[in-house]
C-alpha cells in the first residue's frame, strides 16, 4: 500500500499548479479538471495532487500547527540546497532549514501557506 494522493484547498488553482509544476516536477500536461472544478495533476512517480478551489469547497485551514506538513524527498543534499536557494530567490518564505551530515532539509510555505518540506537523508 502506498500513499498516492493529496488534496489541498487553494485560493487560486492556476497559481498552485504553477508552483507545484515549477518546483516539484508535477507535469502540467497531466492536469485534468473534474466536474466539481477540482484540478488533479500527477508527477512522474504517479502521485496525484488535487487542487480544490476554496470558493467551491470551503476555506483552507487557517491555523494549522507548525508540525503539520507534507514533504518531498530529494536524491542528493545538493539538490535540496539548490531548491532551497531557488525558492528563496523567488521570494517564497523559508520557515526552517537544517544542514547536517545525516540530513539536509528545509520547509517553505506554498502560495496558500501550507508547509512543504524538502529533504535528503542517506538511505538505510
Amino acid at each position: 500500500m502506498f500513499l498516492r494522493h493529496l488534496g489541498l484547498a487553494v485560493g487560486d488553482q492556476e497559481r498552485s499548479l504553477r508552483f507545484y509544476a515549477t518546483y516539484f516536477a508535477f507535469d502540467r500536461a497531466t492536469a485534468s479538471r473534474y466536474p466539481d472544478g477540482t484540478i488533479i495533476v500527477r508527477d512522474r512517480h504517479g502521485f496525484d495532487l488535487a487542487l480544490h478551489e476554496i470558493a467551491k469547497h470551503g476555506p483552507a485551514p487557517t491555523s494549522a500547527p507548525p508540525f503539520l506538513h507534507f514533504g518531498f524527498s530529494c536524491e542528493s543534499p545538493d539538490r535540496v540546497r539548490e531548491l532551497h536557494d531557488r525558492l528563496a530567490a523567488d521570494g517564497y518564505r523559508i520557515v526552517e532549514y537544517d544542514d547536517e551530515p545525516g540530513m539536509v532539509s528545509f520547509k517553505c510555505l506554498d502560495p496558500d501557506g501550507y508547509r512543504v518540506e524538502v529533504y535528503w537523508e542517506p538511505r538505510a
